[in-house]
């Protein structure tokens, strides 16, 4: 196949360009690298990998045929929607369009990467597929919870109106190699904290949960989603629920940290719980999460080591030429 992957610089977007091209498919990688990184994909770069630097809010276009558009554009942390609110916004509603838009001309099947963040605050738990969300709307953390929900309308109006073949995948709390040190998200923060040295910061009192996927098993769900003929939403992320303290507990073990456990005050509507149900997904999929929290972060250790060697060095290089 043909696939335009919109955000494919980012961390998820990275992992699908990679798994793509290792199944023999060719691969345009459109982002404008506000949240993505060139670093992410260079490695990627040959015959059949194309880079576009393109904000996708803008005119699309891409020349030949497609076959799928597996749109992943957006800030997708809270440090960088809160820094970049309108930005958010627009990529979930210009951007879908214009993604679905070129979709439709190419007759490419469409996959919409959504959230999550849909339930908002969930008053239901699990979380079905079913549940319409507790989301605040007008919340410091609405600019992407009603972008990725706006996002989803817009995706089945295409579908009923145009009839295009859509797929919308509701991703869960996801982790793994090329994360941002300085993303924001739980993982990156302990393991960054964790590996510095420094106290692991938990906001609120640490009872909140979080399910944690690892990046290849969120892209095989991705891939099984891609290839089944099923038009609504489905949850894919790690139904293994933890309280956050838990989590903190688990990197400290990892690292072998002996870093301490500071409190601060919990991010407006940040979620209590989260954790999905995703009997959907091993209906229809035959899916589910095959990698141990504890295994998949050892492999994301790996990665944080060498980020933060290499940011170390850049620092005392810098140094020596001043």
């Amino acid at each position: 196949m043909r696939v335009l992957i919109t955000g494919g610089a980012g961390f998820i977007g990275s992992h699908l360009c990679e798994r793509l091209l290792g199944l023999g498919h060719e691969v345009t990688c459109m982002d404008n690298l506000l949240t993505g990184k060139l670093a992410n994909i260079e490695h990627l770069f040959g015959d059949r990998f194309t880079f576009v630097k393109q904000d996708v809010t803008e005119y699309v276009h891409v020349s030949g045929n497609l076959d799928a558009i597996l749109h992943f554009a957006s800030p997708a942390s809270p440090v960088d929607y809160l820094k970049l609110p309108i930005q958010t916004l627009k990529v979930g509603s210009l951007g879908t369009h214009k993604a679905l838009g070129l979709a439709r001309a190419k007759g490419a099947i469409f996959l919409l990467a959504s959230t999550s963040e849909v339930y908002g605050d969930p008053l239901i738990h699990p979380q079905p597929e079913s549940y319409w969300g507790n989301v605040n709307p007008v919340g410091p953390r609405g600019v992407y919870d009603e972008a990725k929900r706006f996002a989803e309308a817009m995706v089945m109006a295409y579908h009923r109106f145009h009839g295009l073949p859509v797929r919308i995948a509701r991703i869960f709390n996801t982790y793994g190699p090329r994360m941002r040190i300085d993303d924001g998200r739980v993982v990156p923060a302990f393991l960054s904290q964790a590996l510095s040295g420094e106290p692991l910061t938990v906001f609120g009192d640490g009872s909140q949960t979080r399910s944690f996927c690892y990046v290849d098993d969120l892209v095989d769900g991705i891939l099984q989603l891609m290839s089944v003929d099923h038009t609504g939403p489905v949850n894919l992320g790690n139904d293994c629920e933890m309280t956050v303290l838990q989590f903190g507990e688990t990197i400290r073990r990892l690292t072998g940290a002996r870093s301490p456990i500071v409190f601060k005050p919990l991010p407006v509507d940040d979620p209590r719980v989260r954790q999905p149900d995703i009997r959907l997904a091993r209906e229809i999929l035959e899916w589910s999460p095959k990698i141990a929290l504890e295994e998949g972060i050892r492999r994301t250790l790996e990665y944080f080591r060498g980020q933060l060697a290499a940011q170390a060095a850049a620092r005392g290089a810098a140094i020596s030429r001043d």
